[in-house]
């Protein structure tokens, strides 16, 4: 029953995303021109909102569906990895014309050239579990 759920979330998710054009690769195309701030005004005011949820969660110690207790850990500070890994991201993002998240949107709404693009994804998640041990962290 949880499982559906978390379909139904996601699935919402997905169609609020596709309606706002976050999904949309000439969107993208924009934002990386910088000729329209409608990207800018989504990913901003996502930012906005989750920073403040965050605040939230923390200050009043919520607990989850299930009765644990949400715990969230402060991140290490670090530059370089941050750097680096955004850069990295922003090029993929840049190149495919789409983040993670809207790969799945784009192949739900039947654009097959992008599962081209979600098996690298994949590939990639998977050379980098094999590669992470390596890697400074």
């Amino acid at each position: 029953m949880k499982n559906l759920a978390y379909i139904i979330i996601g699935s919402i998710l997905g169609i609020v995303l596709y309606k706002s054009e976050a999904a949309s690769w000439f969107r993208i195309y924009e934002m990386f021109q910088f000729d329209s701030f409608h990207m800018y005004g989504l990913i901003g005011s996502a930012l906005v909102v989750g920073i403040v949820l965050v605040q939230w969660i923390k200050k009043s110690k919520m607990k989850s569906f299930s009765g644990e207790s949400i715990s969230i850990p402060d991140k290490e500070r670090s530059f370089y990895r941050y750097i680096i890994g955004g850069t990295l991201f922003g090029l993929g993002w840049a190149l495919a014309g789409a983040c993670p998240g809207p790969i799945y949107i784009l192949v739900g709404a039947g654009y097959w050239p992008i599962i081209i693009v979600l098996v690298g994804a994949v590939l990639g998640a998977f050379v980098y579990g094999i590669v992470r041990p390596k890697l400074p962290h």
